[in-house]
């Protein structure tokens, strides 16, 4: 397939370094040409446009069969963020429209499940979050089904939830400096995927997702902020972090919900496996990753 991956970076790299791999034309659109080496490295074919100003959009090719949105907004306030997520997928379809691709999938985000009381959630249920950046992926994602239910054009929703994997993971890296706070009683539950089965099943969705369709990208154990403490302290020998009262400002930045999110969709109707499950997999792989690498700095506890 001749592939482009709007938006190269954390997980766009990867993923385009993979299609290679699997005998795919990979091109990669990036803002500016920083990465035109590290792109080129991985046998992608570099391309440069701002996805927030359509006419850099109209010098470029735009046959393609696949085509992956995976733009990361890189810091800015809440128009910025509006910018990435609305503005630039809708101008991205609009280009793209003349010569509609077969499969057009968007990396959103499990953040549009905005239910508080730990309950299982799923593709069909109810999206109506507080936090105002994940009303504008609820509304990103009306705009890219309607054109599928008008003109057929084949967008897929994948919701991903939160990434970690090689230099990320949020709770992690707080925990290992001593800055990690957990909320209330650590009952709240967290949803997580590792980098790279984010880029497994973007593949699993490309190739065998159906178009009009939505899937969650997230791993088989939603935990608990207490067991996911718990664990890496005992992991690392260290003590698991104080409490904070659950509307403390230290909350995440898209809102406070809790919910446990289900990957069922997914696994049976793409037949995605994960090559890690859960969360003691994956950053047990990261831990080691960085202990062999001399990277493993581990604070240690005040008490």
């Amino acid at each position: 397939m001749k592939c482009l991956i709007v938006g190269c970076g954390y997980v766009g790299l990867p993923l385009g370094a993979e299609l290679v791999r699997l005998g795919h034309e990979v091109f990669g659109l990036r803002r500016n040409a920083s990465a035109e080496n590290e792109l080129k490295s991985a046998g992608i074919q570099p391309l440069f446009a701002d996805v927030t100003k359509p006419e850099t959009l109209e010098k470029l090719p735009r046959e393609f069969d696949w085509v992956v949105y995976c733009v990361a907004a890189g810091g800015g306030g809440a128009e910025n963020h509006r910018q990435v997520y609305l503005e630039g997928p809708r101008r991205t379809v609009e280009w793209l429209s003349v010569s509609p691709p077969k499969k057009f999938l968007y990396t959103g985000s499990t953040s549009v499940y905005g239910q508080v009381d730990g309950s299982q959630v799923k593709e069909s249920s109810l999206v109506e979050p507080q936090a105002e950046t994940s009303r504008v992926l609820v509304e990103t994602e009306k705009i890219l089904l309607e054109p599928f239910q008008q003109r057929k054009f084949p967008s897929i929703i994948l919701r991903v939830a939160g990434i970690y994997g090689p230099e990320r993971g949020h709770w992690f890296k707080l925990f290992l400096k001593n800055e990690a706070r957990m909320e209330g009683d650590g009952s709240r539950f967290l949803n997580m995927i590792h980098r790279d089965d984010v880029v497994g099943c973007i593949i699993a969705a490309l190739k065998g997702g159906r178009p009009g369709e939505v899937y969650n990208a997230v791993d088989d154990e939603p935990v608990s902020q207490k067991n996911f403490f718990e664990w890496l302290g005992a992991t690392l020998g260290k003590y698991p972090p104080p409490s904070v009262p659950e509307d403390s400002s230290e909350t995440r930045k898209r809102g406070v919900t809790n919910k446990r999110v289900s990957n069922r969709k997914l696994k049976m109707e793409l037949g995605y496996q994960f090559k890690y499950p859960n969360f003691r997999k994956g950053y047990t792989a990261e831990i080691l990753r960085l202990d062999r690498a001399g990277e493993l700095q581990i604070v240690p506890d005040e008490r």
